[in-house]
């Protein structure tokens, strides 16, 4: 987790290495030498425990200074210098490390008595958590929680997991709501870790694995499967509901349009012989007589050329019952009628014409 980087200083090693000194150089024997002797191997020793103060901090870490056992700092990546021990120690820690935690399960041996736990509606569950976290604050990860990243963590996680799960049945977590019970447990897991003042950050908490007792699997599977097949046909039935339904009402503006249409010219050739007919009365009233006679000859060209005449003259043709017509042998015979009277209204002539 971190390494301790200061080396401890043995005086006794000092002192007979101190003493080699003197008497590989006949010191010995006391005098003033003697004592300038001792006071630079004196100098030369604190030199060199206060060269023990230097050390290095790689990119990822940080090193957390303490003296006389209170913490004081931070240090960054790069070369620094603390005070030796006794005075100051420091600890470094690499703060980019991903740490992981498992709960339910370490590798693939399982732990039923951290994993199982009840759902809210009084069942019996088996969850199995990842959780993934990182170092935040290096003061409060080393001095204000013991054992953050292991039983602390650990038992947080635990409590948060089994209170989101506690608090929703057992097919929602099983089912429709994984996501939601991990953003919970993850929001939840973190606000414990801020009130123990752990330092940790969750970086991600996932469900590994969500089962029933083994003794109801077969059961919840069918459960299971029954909720995708209603899915599945709800799905169908809203891609036939948008195939069928755009056709639908395109035929209906359809018809629309068409009765709007067929309203319309009906009403103007309502409008159109409307005003044809009081063109023509204004006409009459002005000059019966002329118009009398207009309206006549319009109505016999539209009537005559459709018309084929049979002249009978005086008595010969009284007792013809039935005329034949010797042209076209396929069409019906053509039976006389009543004479009718061709001519103007009120007009005094009458003729022998017959038309059928």
């Amino acid at each position: 987790m971190y390494r301790q980087d200061e080396p401890e200083v043995n005086f006794e090693q000092i002192s007979s290495r101190i003493k080699g000194i003197f008497g590989r150089f006949g010191l010995g024997g006391g005098g003033g030498s003697l004592v300038y002797g001792i006071l630079g191997l004196i100098v030369i020793g604190i030199l060199a425990w206060l060269g023990t103060g230097f050390y290095t901090v790689e990119p990822a870490e940080v090193a957390a200074l303490r003296r006389f056992g209170m913490f004081e700092d931070t240090a960054g990546p790069g070369l620094h210098w603390w005070w030796p021990n006794p005075i100051g120690t420091r600890a470094i820690v690499d703060v980019r490390q991903r740490r992981r935690l498992e709960i339910g399960v370490r590798g693939d041996t399982p732990f039923p008595e951290e994993s199982l736990m009840i759902t809210g509606d009084e069942n019996i569950v088996d969850v199995q958590l990842l959780v993934q976290f990182e170092i935040k604050d290096i003061e409060k990860f080393l001095f204000r929680t013991v054992d953050p990243a292991g039983k602390t963590i650990k038992d947080a996680s635990e409590s948060a997991l089994r209170q989101v799960v506690g608090a929703r049945d057992i097919d929602d977590v099983l089912t429709t709501e994984k996501e939601a019970v991990q953003a919970d447990a993850k929001e939840l897991l973190q606000k414990l870790l801020d009130t123990y003042e752990a330092g940790i950050r969750v970086a991600e908490l996932k469900l590994l694995n969500v089962n029933p007792p083994a003794e109801v699997q077969d059961a919840f599977d069918d459960v299971v499967r029954a909720r995708e097949d209603k899915e599945r046909i709800i799905n169908l039935a809203d891609a036939y509901g948008e195939d069928i339904l755009p056709r639908a009402r395109g035929d209906r503006e359809r018809l629309l349009q068409e009765a709007h249409a067929y309203q319309a010219q009906r009403v103007n050739e309502a409008t159109g012989q409307a005003e044809r007919f009081i063109s023509i009365l204004e006409a009459y009233e002005q000059a019966p007589d002329v118009t009398a006679q207009r309206l006549f000859l319009e109505s016999m060209e539209r009537i005559l050329p459709d018309v084929r005449l049979f002249i009978v003259e005086g008595e010969a043709g009284s007792g013809i019952l039935q005329l034949l017509n010797l042209n076209e042998m396929g069409e019906t015979p053509f039976t006389p009628q009543p004479p009718i009277q061709i001519g103007p209204p009120n007009s005094e002539l009458e003729t022998d014409s017959t038309s059928q």
